[in-house]
């Protein structure tokens, strides 16, 4: 018997659908390396956050957990920009969250993540606002740090770009980058130096100083986004050989 689609969800399908840019589609492979480039309807950021606060006013007085249903199923089909709107209705209920609400982050974590685009969109906003109110979990990033799937690890870095910028947690970001520090992939590499460089925006000495201890084996890709946002003295010291 054929699965009957929630009426909100076909909604947003079609609305995709109608919006889909030729262009966009065509260029969407460039973005992403061969073999992790998403599913894609071909339509533009803005106008998917467009779609996705539409959708939002059709269903923000139904009870969390419904609404979390609802991200669940549009994470389910493996597009980018239904994962767009997914992430922007979960991070519309952060004065929601709880404690509990960790395993579905989780979940989606482990099970959907396939690409560097969706990554960050969960993890710099909606799992960031939830590590800042309850910082026990990060814990749970340096578990993500070790596994063996690419963009589990990169979500332990990425998660921690906001709250790095308010300077917070940077003993837990030099630990994270610890974990992943001499990690082969780039995407992960590219991860843990947007970290590093979030964080050198408070504690720029601090960040320096970690990333002038692991030069010797810290990865180029790393390293370069690591310093990138620091002074051009502190640049040029750091990359003199």
């Amino acid at each position: 018997m054929k699965e009957i689609t929630n009426p909100i969800i076909a909604d947003i399908r079609q609305a995709l659908i109608d919006s889909t840019d030729l262009a966009v589609l065509t260029s969407s492979a460039r973005y992403h390396k061969e073999g992790e480039a998403p599913k894609v309807y071909g339509v533009r950021t803005g106008e998917v956050s467009k779609i996705a606060k539409e959708g939002l006013k059709q269903i923000k007085h139904q009870p969390k957990q419904e609404i979390l249903e609802l991200c669940e199923e549009l994470w389910q089909a493996g597009y980018l920009e239904e994962s767009i709107v997914a992430c922007i209705w979960a991070e519309s209920l952060h004065k929601q969250y709880e404690p509990a609400d960790f395993k579905v982050l989780d979940r989606w974590v482990h099970n959907y993540l396939n690409n560097w685009a969706d990554t960050d969109t969960l993890c710099n906003h909606t799992i960031g606002n939830f590590v800042m109110m309850y910082p026990e979990y990060i814990a749970e990033l340096k578990k993500w740090a070790k596994s063996d799937k690419r963009f589990v690890r990169r979500a332990a870095a990425v998660t921690l770009i906001i709250p790095a910028r308010k300077g917070m947690f940077l003993k837990d970001i030099f630990e994270i980058a610890d974990i992943l520090l001499l990690d082969t992939d780039d995407l992960v590499q590219k991860g843990y130096g947007w970290m590093l460089k979030a964080a050198s925006e408070a504690h720029q000495q601090a960040v320096f100083d970690y990333v002038m201890s692991k030069r010797e084996v810290m990865p180029r890709t790393a390293f370069r986004y690591a310093i990138e946002k620091m002074p051009a003295d502190l640049r040029a010291e750091a990359m003199k050989k």
